[in-house]
């Protein structure tokens, strides 16, 4: 062989070998069930408890640490899941989730470990499972159904912080005890509704490591294709690190532990949460944020649960989209929190304002301008025609992980491309707004990524404001 084609032939196995080290790079992946979770993008989560009764204000440290005189207060009336569900899936909504219980420490099914449930009550002869009812619902219209299980306080109980109160023998065995009832009743829970989409432990819950049950273990034994969040052992979703709704840009589905933020505090709550909003790009495990905000956030109002004369304080439609295009068009999946009341149905001014906003959702994104996707580190849409365009939504094929590192839009004017917006991830959507355009092509090209990039979606919109 000549020294030229030796040269040559020496570049061609070169690069064919870059080629295929690119490809090999190790890349965290989602399991099908936190792919299930990115995919359904809105989430709702239904609190209804005990004090949703008492006809005051929700105070949140108080109930805590009182338990409520009278667990008969509960009497939904007129109470509808149906009505719940169908109202959450009218905005588009595709995973839906019931505190089954939550600090009071009253669950709303039919508990064989714990007394302080719905068998407790005068209410439907003490035979009703809210559960059932919800999980029946959430099939019936194609939601995917989730529970909540609230174990880091039960004011019947007397926990706090996880802990029965005090370090003799009496509170030993109070703790022994509880930790045995909470196992049992993640037993129950995961074991008598069917698949769950999320199982979702209210502000951790301690392992045994720490004093706490066991739940992961009975979890995955009876929900292995579900979302644990989470303990000190895991997490499959992190906390956006605030009840905003929104997550900032950037935010990697990517993360440096297996857990989010029960552990490792002094660099989690580092900078006002940035690790937790913002996650690593370099992180070795799949655990992307979820934003999360209650409905009735507004004007000062930050409801999870129902109140009297309360609707003021219910997002305005352009709030919720500015929450949806900071959440789900960051990489995030919103959890927006629902508050049925004590008739037992979702009022009707958060009805109509679900279903102004999932119309508004498919209004601006049911129908691209323009759509492509494709492998490699350029990608062009080409136009007919000169076309007015203000908003791109990107999406990778996040199966095989987040790959893209940097990248710009630019779209093509009678002067030539012109610069729309550089960025870094993409992950599962990024949407991206600008000043109307005048354009007859656009592309997005990756200048880094690790190994080849997949992009699943390249849609672009025109929106009238």
């Amino acid at each position: 062989m000549n020294k030229n084609l030796q040269l040559t032939f020496l570049f061609l196995i070169g690069i064919l070998g870059y080629a295929n080290s690119q490809d090999k790079v190790t890349i965290p992946i989602p399991t099908q069930a936190q792919l299930n979770w990115q995919n359904a993008e809105l989430v709702a989560v239904f609190h209804y408890d005990l004090h949703v009764f008492d006809g005051e204000a929700y105070n949140q440290a108080k109930n805590r640490i009182t338990p409520i005189p009278d667990y008969n207060i509960f009497n939904p009336t007129n109470l509808d899941t149906d009505q719940w569900v169908k109202a959450a899936k009218d905005a588009g909504f595709k995973i839906a989730i019931l505190t089954a219980t939550h600090e009071t420490g009253f669950a709303l099914y039919q508990s064989e470990v714990n007394p302080y449930s719905l068998k407790a009550v005068k209410w439907q002869e003490g035979k009703g499972d809210i559960v059932r009812d919800f999980v029946n619902s959430c099939h019936k219209y194609g939601v995917q159904p989730g529970i909540y299980i609230g174990i880091r306080w039960n004011s019947f109980f007397g926990v706090h912080d996880f802990m029965v109160q005090g370090d003799n023998e009496f509170a030993q065995n109070r703790q022994a005890h509880y930790n045995k009832m909470c196992e049992e009743m993640v037993r129950e829970l995961c074991s008598n509704y069917g698949d769950l989409a999320i199982v979702w432990f209210d502000g951790g819950a301690h392992g045994p490591e720490k004093g706490g049950p066991d739940v992961l273990s009975v979890f995955e034994k009876y929900q292995p294709n579900g979302i644990f969040y989470h303990n000190t052992q895991r997490a499959d979703i992190r906390w956006g690190g605030s009840e905003s709704g929104t997550v900032p840009y950037p935010s990697w589905g990517t993360y440096p532990f297996p857990y989010s933020h029960a552990t490792n505090q002094e660099v989690v709550f580092k900078d006002d949460f940035q690790l937790l909003k913002e996650g690593d790009p370099n992180g070795t495990y799949f655990m992307p944020a979820m934003s999360d905000a209650p409905l009735r956030g507004y004007n000062g109002g930050h409801e999870w649960f129902w109140e009297p004369d309360d609707e003021k304080h219910i997002f305005p439609l352009e709030n919720l989209m500015n929450i949806y295009y900071n959440s789900v068009g960051h990489n995030s999946t919103l959890i927006m929190g629902l508050t049925p009341n004590a008739e037992g149905l979702l009022p009707q001014p958060d009805v109509q304002r679900l279903r102004e906003w999932g119309d508004e959702i498919k209004s601006r994104f049911s129908s691209p301008l323009a759509e492509t996707s494709g492998i490699g580190q350029e990608l062009t849409i080409k136009l007919n025609k000169k076309t007015m365009i203000n908003q791109i939504a990107l999406q990778e094929d996040i199966v095989v992980g987040e790959r893209v590192r940097k990248f710009v839009l630019e779209g093509k004017t009678n002067n030539g491309w012109q610069y729309i917006f550089e960025g870094t991830v993409i992950g599962h959507k990024f949407i991206h707004k600008f000043d109307t355009l005048e354009v007859d092509a656009v592309r997005v090209k990756i200048s880094e990524s690790k190994g080849e990039p997949q992009i699943k979606n390249f849609k672009i919109y025109h929106v009238e404001d």
